[in-house]
């Protein structure tokens, strides 16, 4: 190929709130018509091209990536019940298999659960979205995916003979026993927007159909059932982005008898309950967006009797509790990082678990059993590898089950973690963690990638990536701009980057990489940036802002067509991010969107190198809107810097489902990187053919 493929121009004109656009790329949406599909093979086909020279390299890097992955391994086993559950993995095997032993793992016999290499056979994709074993042990509910579109199927397995029950149900978002072995709680998405709207209950072998236990009208809710860790209460919760409301229903209660509400939904009002004896657990952000912790009696009563555990704390967001026989652990996180709280219920001294890195990830492990005074706990950094810890809740005496081990010669020490602090436009702080080799050095001269979100409220984890290994050797120092919209400073960090707020995430994320310089971390002309989904919104913002800052541009699954998106509420999703992005119809929500939205925005100009990835069967962000983005910048630009279009035909918003078809995605990525910063001797081919010096 000698050019990149020209998407043709078929416009479609749309007038909002008085402004005429003009969508020479609106066809590509038609996810039926040949064209498209011709179209985004003629994209594959050019990146592919363009990437040819760096196919050795795409080898060498693969083989590193896999060569520090300890192929056939074991998970941490946790007991519940009778049995000891764990998962195991095999050399030359995409998936996982997950088993169970009774009596103890030395003596026991391994009973193989679930074989998700098998379910994947003769698939090219496949995703278990859940599992769950009755109280008896003898049943397995589980639900999987073969498309990446995220639609789940339900069914039923008899771990007795292991035969598939006459249970099969479509579109399941979540599920959970009952007390009495036979009855199955499950919700289901609406077959449309894909919004979990409706719960029933299924009896295994019933004579009568499913009932319908609850449907959730409001189209900003999304339904989800559970059972506590006491297994006595089932929970059923519908939540948007601000507001949530749970009913409750005794575990073993019969039939007939209905799901209570909890507590009465108030907009802007969200709680999350658990269960411990004669007493629900809530955390509810009524006096303060950071949330405060109450009980109730089981029995019901108001908020405003309740007694209040733990008060709301400006600096301290409240992020999840669980409960125990006889200990409450809480999820808290502060100056940006989580934190571990523990408290004996009988009124003992709370204490924090303690973590000695400047910048970390902890959350909580596999706690299958209510009466224990152990806890587990993940925990890993930028240079620790992902580790499992059983902390003893009464003596603190802590103990290291598992560390991932990373083959090839990992060594710790090698490396630097740290946290600088970047200040934006308006005065704020914004954390930015960091690692780098030791050898690296700190002059201003390093090439960097700049990881970054911003959206939802969720914090961007300071995880530990073998992978990232790849980078650090060759010099890189790698980074995440933890900006407002995010949740790593608690619900105000939130909602200081979303609705009328959301540029503020953009702008942190351009103070982050001027941070970056002025700490003399990395050079100002060799800062690559990534960001995926909401992170590749980011992505087309900044870029669009300040196209001659950024080196290189990786964008995975990027929500950059906001306003045609957010307009359409067919689509799914759209209804429920009404509360993070804004509402087009409304004037004033459309022009908050309109001043950033990435794809409205581009201009004739420069663009940097970018690699774009998406994935036709993803449903969180349809193909359509990477493939417009660059379609349209194609058309525009005025330089001829690598674009390319990657696009997974089988495939959905995660990518590919397999471990080593995973890396080999990976290992593409690293070679766009490396090859557009210099790193490595390898360059990208230009247009016509040849390679670039």
């Amino acid at each position: 190929m000698i050019n990149p493929p020209a998407a043709p121009r078929k416009p479609v004109t749309v007038v909002r709130h008085g402004e005429t656009f003009i969508d020479d790329y609106a066809w590509l949406r038609d996810k039926d018509d040949p064209a498209v599909r011709a179209h985004l093979e003629a994209e594959n086909a050019w990146a592919d091209a363009v990437l040819a020279p760096t196919r050795d390299l795409q080898q060498r890097l693969y083989d590193e990536l896999l060569g520090r992955i300890q192929q056939t391994d074991l998970s941490v086993p946790y007991r519940k019940g009778d049995w000891w559950y764990y998962t195991r993995t095999e050399e030359g095997l995409q998936y996982p298999i997950h088993c169970r032993r009774q009596g103890t793992m030395d003596d026991g016999e391994e009973v193989v659960l679930l074989d998700v290499n098998a379910l994947a056979d003769g698939k090219p994709y496949m995703a278990l979205g859940g599992m769950s074993v009755s109280d008896d042990g003898w049943l397995l509910a589980y639900s999987t995916d073969e498309t990446g579109f995220r639609q789940y199927t339900l069914v039923v397995q008899d771990l007795r003979t292991g035969a598939l029950l006459p249970v099969r149900r479509e579109r399941v978002t979540s599920f959970a026993w009952d007390a009495d072995d036979r009855t199955l709680w499950y919700t289901v998405e609406h077959p449309e927007t894909k919004r979990s709207h409706q719960a029933w209950r299924h009896e295994l072998g019933g004579a009568g159909d499913d009932v319908l236990a609850y449907e959730e009208t409001d189209e900003a809710m999304n339904l989800a059932v559970g059972r506590s860790l006491s297994r006595e209460w089932l929970f059923l919760a519908s939540a948007s982005h601000t507001t949530s409301e749970e009913r409750v229903r005794r575990a073993g209660a019969p039939p007939g008898e209905p799901w209570r509400v909890l507590l009465p939904r108030v907009p802007g009002r969200e709680y999350y309950a658990d269960h411990h004896g004669e007493h629900f657990y809530v955390r509810v952000n009524d006096t303060g967006r950071n949330f405060r912790l109450v009980r109730l009696p089981v029995s019901g009563g108001a908020l405003d009797d309740a007694e209040e555990l733990l008060p709301h704390r400006e600096a301290v967001m409240l992020e999840g509790h669980e409960l125990f026989a006889r200990h409450l652990v809480v999820h808290e996180r502060e100056a940006g990082l989580p934190q571990i709280l523990v408290q004996r219920l009988d009124g003992g001294e709370r204490h924090r678990i303690d973590f000695p890195e400047p910048a970390y990830e902890c959350h909580p492990g596999v706690n299958a059993e209510f009466d224990t005074d152990e806890y587990r706990f993940g925990y890993q950094s930028l240079v620790t590898p992902p580790s499992v810890y059983r902390w003893h809740m009464d003596t603190r005496d802590r103990t290291l089950l598992k560390q991932r081990e990373v083959l090839g010669g990992f060594d710790r020490a090698n490396y630097v973690s740290e946290r600088i602090q970047a200040t934006a436009a308006d005065g704020t702080r914004i954390p930015v963690s960091v690692v780098r080799h030791r050898d690296t050095p700190v002059d201003g001269s390093a090439a960097c990638l700049l990881h970054g979100y911003g959206s939802y409220g969720y914090p961007y984890p300071v995880s530990f990536s073998s992978n990232q290994l790849s980078l650090l050797e060759r010099g890189m120092v790698v980074a995440i701009a933890h900006i407002r919209g995010g949740g790593e400073l608690g619900k105000p960090w939130h909602d200081a980057g979303r609705m009328a707020s959301k540029p503020n995430t953009f702008t942190d994320f351009l103070a982050a990489a001027d941070a970056l310089v002025a700490a003399r971390l990395g050079a100002a002309d060799r800062i690559a940036i990534e960001g995926g989904s909401a992170g590749g919104l980011l992505m087309g913002a900044v870029v669009n802002h300040a196209p001659e800052r950024f080196a290189a541009v990786v964008s995975h699954v990027p929500f950059v067509d906001v306003i045609n998106t957010m307009s359409d509420a067919t689509l799914p999703l759209t209804v429920g991010e009404y509360e993070e992005w804004g509402n087009p119809a409304d004037p004033e929500q459309f022009a908050w969107m309109r001043a950033y939205d990435p794809y409205l925005n581009l201009r004739a100009g420069r663009y940097p190198p970018m690699l774009v990835r998406t994935s036709l069967n993803d449903s969180q962000v349809m193909y359509w809107e990477p493939a417009k983005y660059v379609a349209r910048i194609r058309a525009l630009r005025n330089n001829d810097a690598p674009l390319l279009l990657v696009t997974n035909m089988g495939a959905g918003h995660g990518g590919a489902s397999g471990r080593y078809d995973r890396l080999r995605e990976i290992a593409l990525d690293y070679a766009f990187v490396l090859a557009v910063l210099g790193l490595v001797a390898e360059r990208l081919a230009e247009p016509g053919g040849s390679a670039g010096e």
